[in-house]
């Protein structure tokens, strides 16, 4: 086990949460130093106030508005002491005392390590097609086993030596956690999920913000992939992807005795569907493609 890590926190209008997050982060069982740092992209809500009575080791304001992805985690890198550099979401409270050590030895077992990120389970007033894709993508029959590339940044950790050799792009508003971990697979890395290493993580996002999420993704995604737009089409992609969405979402809902929220799921999938359809063709264009 490491003598040191650095924790790299991203904040923003997370007063709610960051308090207990930041808490949970001191509280843990580890024997070695942690280093946290938080970088605020101009939150207006009172966590700064949050964020300097918890005294970490920096606090970093960046200007409302200029927030990148890449830029803000390359940044967190740069300014860490430590070689261990774990990265976790303002609203991602660790559960129990062992969400870090948990995390750090699936690095260390690993070998060819690129990173390794944590399990994320829904807050209890998560809603029914949110919680479902946690379940999908995280719990114990877990789909995303079987698919071939998963990784979130939400709370995860990788080691200078790979950033330092595969830095996190800087041009992608969305996805650039999807982009840098296909990168490291491509380059023979590891990528780990370490189950044991457990946060509590969601959002109910409206109408609007589930077709914003999956445009960015896709317009991100599109940079790299090699799906040309006409496979990311309507009548294919958009409604039968949506019928099949749906199918899956009430078999789940029925399950789990979530029945009231079968018609808030379909109302989401289509705004997904479409999001995504947009977006992989914004993308496409955006970035050139020919």
């Amino acid at each position: 086990m490491p003598q040191a890590v650095s924790v790299i926190m991203r904040s923003f209008n997370e007063a709610w949460a960051i308090g207990t997050t930041i808490q949970q982060v001191y509280s843990q069982d580890f024997d070695g130093e942690i280093e946290l740092i938080v970088i605020d992209s101009g939150s207006t809500d009172g966590s700064i106030a949050i964020i300097r009575d918890a005294k970490p080791a920096k606090l970093i304001e960046i200007p409302l508005g200029t927030y990148v992805p890449g830029v803000v985690l390359n940044q967190g890198a740069r300014e860490a002491s430590h070689d261990w550099l774990v990265y976790l979401n303002a609203d991602a409270t660790p559960v129990g005392k062992n969400w870090l050590t948990q995390l750090l030895r699936a690095g260390l077992d690993c070998t060819d390590f690129g990173a390794a990120f944590s399990c994320q389970i829904p807050r209890p007033d998560c809603r029914a097609v949110f919680a479902h894709d946690y379940d999908r993508c995280f719990g114990p029959q877990r789909e995303s086993r079987t698919w071939p590339h998963f990784f979130s940044m939400v709370s995860c950790v990788t080691h200078r030596s790979v950033l330092d050799k595969h830095p996190i792009r800087e041009d992608l508003q969305y996805a650039e956690d999807d982009e840098w971990t296909r990168r490291l697979a491509g380059n023979g890395l590891q990528i780990v999920y370490a189950d044991d290493s457990v946060v509590v993580h969601s959002h109910n996002y409206t109408l609007r913000q589930s077709y914003k999420r999956a445009f960015g993704d896709a317009m991100a995604m599109a940079a790299t992939s090699s799906t040309h737009p006409r496979d990311v089409n309507y009548h294919y992609f958009v409604l039968i992807g949506f019928f099949r969405d749906a199918i899956r979402d009430v078999k789940w809902c029925l399950k789990n005795q979530r029945i009231t929220g079968i018609s808030h799921s379909l109302a989401v999938r289509l705004a997904q569907r479409l999001g995504r359809r947009d977006g992989h063709h914004a993308g496409w264009e955006f970035y050139q493609r020919d």
